[in-house]
């Protein structure tokens, strides 16, 4: 099916069904998109436009989310099931040779955790906005500002997180977006779509999922540091093999830039690109910037 130039399909991971959208020549290299929470594919479409002509783009509904498969057990939505799922993606698009893989928010999580288990099924890794895992849990115990910052993490791991978000037109979700950073790009039309990706039948619980199964700990302002398997687990472990470029707004009111300190050290071929005026919704406030600079990255 292709609408307004984007062709959807899907792919099923075991039980699980990942729907996407792709754009640009399929026989083009393989450009893999993953958004992050709140979102859903649509996230990555202004600039899916402005690389379809380099790249076959491809933006799946995570699992959770949207369109995709929302299983309900807390356990499917571990790391590794999440990360599973990009895997199946890219044996079914691009079998034969590496691709590169990009990632937003919770989706630069899913990248990492696939580029640290399959080195050899990436070109180029490229994260917006998003997080190392032992970069940002060492940035919550250890900087008091990112701790604050990423207090939101609690209440959406609470009971009662579903009941509070989808009060009143998911009205304290569509909040949340303009508090992470300026949120101008939000039209009415655009929210309708998300309330509509919101409202499909679990998809509030699922999104969710992501959080409450998540390893990451957050303690409260002023807490000591407790013991994170995260930290424990060796560099070599973590590392990213693959030329990796971070794009950063430096607006970021969730994401903090202590997130970054450090990263060197678990990822030999680096390169960091800072935007002072865009926010953590860098890919809808600079489409074309974020776009530029893929296409010099990894074209």
């Amino acid at each position: 099916m292709e609408t307004n130039g984007f062709r959807f399909g899907e792919v099923r991971n075991g039980d699980v069904t990942i729907r996407y959208a792709g754009r640009g020549d399929p026989r083009a290299p393989l450009l893999l998109v993953l958004h992050g929470f709140p979102e859903f594919w649509a996230g990555w479409r202004a600039v899916m436009t402005r690389l379809a002509d380099r790249f076959h783009v491809v933006a799946p509904d995570q699992r959770g989310y949207n369109q995709s498969s929302k299983p309900a057990e807390l356990e499917a939505y571990r790391v590794g099931h999440l990360a599973a799922d990009v895997a199946a993606l890219a044996d079914a698009l691009s079998p034969d040779r590496p691709f590169a893989l990009a990632g937003h928010d919770w989706g630069a999580s899913i990248a990492y955790a696939f580029a640290f288990a399959h080195p050899e099924r990436l070109s180029h890794l490229v994260i917006a906005n998003g997080v190392h895992p032992a970069c940002f849990q060492r940035a919550i115990f250890e900087d008091e500002t990112q701790r604050q910052a990423s207090q939101y993490i609690n209440k959406l791991k609470a009971p009662e997180a579903e009941e509070r978000l989808s009060a009143d037109g998911h009205r304290r979700l569509l909040r949340m977006i303009t508090g992470f950073s300026k949120a101008d790009w939000m039209t009415e039309a655009e929210a309708e779509a998300y309330r509509s990706a919101w409202s499909q039948p679990g998809a509030l619980t699922g999104m969710l999922n992501w959080y409450r199964a998540s390893p990451v700990i957050v303690p409260e302002p002023g807490a000591p540091a407790p013991h994170s398997p995260i930290l424990d687990m060796p560099v070599e472990v973590l590392t990213v093999k693959v030329p990796h470029l971070v794009l950063w707004g430096e607006a970021d009111a969730a994401l903090r830039p202590e997130c970054l300190s450090g990263l060197e050290t678990f990822a030999p071929r680096l390169t960091i690109r800072r935007v002072q005026d865009a926010g953590h919704w860098i890919l809808h406030e600079k489409p074309d910037a974020v776009a530029d600079e893929i296409i010099r990255f990894v074209a």
